[in-house]
């Protein structure tokens, strides 16, 4: 092996460069690299973009959602969400009621989602840190307060002051629109204090009221819910207390960590970033294809020195581990420069922004987020040696019957 490798380092960086082998070898040497470093820029690109959206998501939505499997809504007893808050890793519990409602602002109204929420709300949730406009105020004084999505107010043109309330019209549960107009519809207004932005989805649809004013818009009775949401306390995996949960509340019911609350959109994200690893897998595949012919051209000029080593006693499978251990040398060398280059792009992406998004203040963040995560450099770099391995071995197999003289391998 010593010998092989030897003879190896001394072909690939021998002084003289100037032949056609050692040129291809080198255009396959870069096109490696570029390959590596561009697979380590997109994957860190989506692995950046998704945690984005998973913080975005954990700002709104719990770490652990509870609704009910047949219908909209479900009774639980104060003693049930006693007992549910006793579970070890949750620290808070808030039941929520949502539904559609008409929303109405001076000669502007629209259809939305109102969702009643408890007062510590925020503190769990983290939604205050996506305010822009206003504070997270539920009310002020007896006045019930309202937060709305960014989207939404502009729709409305609603703005942050006392003076102008906005309306809420919601069918009234179990009456009829045909035997009394007037008296089919429930009606309560309130003063918006505070305007969130957090994601397209969410901007143009919700408002945040609190959960006894949605309770009585709504008409629903005590211990009524539209759902249970669940915030762990810090480091707590979810997985343990969903399977507790699930345990204790039966099958009338079901327990949706985070993954499963956005199951489709996370799937389409896993779905985006594999197809696009598989074509720059191939565009690396094509690359390395470079080796087959720079290690045939070698084969070629290095005829003579192959006879005079098997002369000398050398076996046949050692002079071909010559050749593959140059090739992977090639690999390793391109490996190591990409992952290099793909690193440092992705820290000057993460500290200066490089790269911007194409309209700055429509988007969250004005540049795209990278995270560079080390399972993905391990399976980069195992996807590489494994092409360098095969285009190394191929061509030396393959006519290793013109190169090498049939002298045994004792």
């Amino acid at each position: 092996m010593k010998f092989s490798l030897f003879i190896a380092r001394r072909y690939l960086f021998s002084k003289r460069s100037t032949h056609i082998a050692n040129r291809i070898s080198h255009i396959t040497l870069a096109g490696i690299g570029l390959s590596t470093m561009a697979l380590v820029i997109v994957l860190s690109v989506f692995n950046g973009l998704d945690h984005l959206i998973k913080s975005l998501f954990s700002s709104f939505d719990p770490d652990i959602k509870i609704e009910a499997s047949q219908g909209k809504t479900f009774s639980l007893s104060d003693d049930s969400l006693h007992q549910i808050l006793k579970i070890e890793g949750i620290q808070s519990v808030c039941g929520t009621i949502e539904g559609e409602a008409l929303l109405r602002y001076r000669d502007r109204q629209t259809v939305a989602t109102v969702k009643g929420v408890c007062p510590d709300f925020a503190r769990v949730s983290g939604i205050d840190s996506m305010l822009t406009d206003g504070g997270f105020t539920l009310s002020e004084g007896d006045l019930p307060g309202g937060i709305i999505g960014q989207d939404l107010a502009w729709q409305l043109g609603v703005g942050l002051n006392f003076i102008n309330p906005l309306h809420l019209y919601v069918p009234k549960r179990n009456s009829s629109f045909f035997s009394d107009p007037a008296t089919a519809f429930s009606h309560r207004y309130l003063f918006p204090t505070g305007i969130f932005s957090i994601q397209a989805d969410y901007d143009a649809t919700y408002l945040l009221v609190p959960v006894d004013f949605a309770k009585t818009l709504f008409g629903f009775h005590p211990g009524e819910y539209s759902a249970l949401e669940i915030f762990l306390r810090k480091n707590q995996k979810a997985a343990p207390v969903t399977h507790t949960l699930e345990n204790y509340l039966g099958r009338r019911y079901q327990v949706l960590d985070s993954y499963r609350q956005h199951a489709y959109f996370y799937k389409v994200m896993a779905g985006e970033k594999w197809i696009i690893l598989l074509i720059l897998s191939f565009i690396l595949i094509i690359a390395s294809f470079n080796s087959i012919s720079s290690l045939s051209l070698l084969l070629l000029e290095k005829k003579q020195d192959i006879a005079i080593l098997q002369s000398m006693g050398a076996r046949i499978s050692e002079v071909r581990r010559i050749f593959v251990l140059q090739n992977l040398f090639i690999s390793l060398i391109g490996l190591a420069g990409g992952l290099v280059l793909g690193i440092f792009f992705c820290w000057m992406q993460q500290h200066y922004g490089i790269i911007r998004f194409p309209q700055e203040g429509s988007f969250l963040v004005s540049a795209y987020p990278v995270r560079i995560v080390f399972r993905d450099l391990l399976l980069i770099s195992g996807l590489v040696g494994m092409v360098g391995v095969v285009t190394g071995w191929v061509p030396v197999t393959v006519i290793k019957k013109h190169y090498f003289s049939p002298i045994s391998e004792a």
